[in-house]
């Protein structure tokens, strides 16, 4: 042990033994109380303390993190449900997408439309689309700007669909310009 380490062990002994002193006095009548009380902090704190101790691992088994490489690349891990999803900048505001390389267009959700400040009512939803779940119908949406990373696009035209969706679409028109690999349970997006 070297010496900043003994000193740091040295001043937890010094808060433990001033802490078990003040509790001595405190509670010297009623013992069995005061050792209830610290077992059951002890226990709140050691759960406080695994839980951030393995929130890193949870936190990426549940939610799948895109990240910028040094190369410049997009990378995403597979999600527990099999898909992709990456979050897009629109207009500086973080959009969530699933991948979906059977979509033609970038398909916003009504919610999603919302959160961008895309009134639904000032829509025309003159388009259709046919999905999995028959055929909705959409109206067309140009946005000003959308970025993935290092990748910027401008007034880059999407739909919006009026029927209900769980989230939003990133389809081909939008992936088609990058080179797509699936390495394992990573995409890489290069453009």
């Amino acid at each position: 042990m070297d010496g900043e380490t003994l000193a740091r062990v040295g001043y937890l002994a010094i808060i433990l033994v001033a802490l078990g002193g003040w509790a001595l006095v405190e509670f010297r009548q009623r013992m069995g109380q005061a050792l209830r009380m610290a077992m059951a902090w002890g226990l709140i704190f050691v759960g406080v303390v695994a839980g951030y101790g393995l929130w890193t691992d949870i936190r990426h088994d549940t939610m799948p993190i895109q990240a910028v490489t040094q190369d410049g690349s997009v990378e995403v891990p597979r999600a527990a449900d099999g898909h992709y999803y990456l979050t897009l900048m629109i207009n500086g505001r973080p959009v969530p997408f699933m991948v979906d390389t059977g979509a033609s267009g970038m398909v916003l959700a009504s919610q999603d439309a919302e959160a961008l400040g895309i009134e639904r009512d000032s829509l025309m939803f003159i388009g259709q689309a046919y999905t999995a779940n028959g055929v909705v119908r959409t109206a067309r949406v140009t946005l000003p700007v959308v970025q993935l990373g290092p990748f910027e696009n401008r007034n880059f035209r999407a739909f919006v669909t009026e029927g209900e969706m769980q989230g939003s679409l990133l389809g081909m028109d939008y992936l088609g310009q990058f080179r797509m690999e699936f390495a394992g349970n990573r995409l890489i997006l290069r453009q």
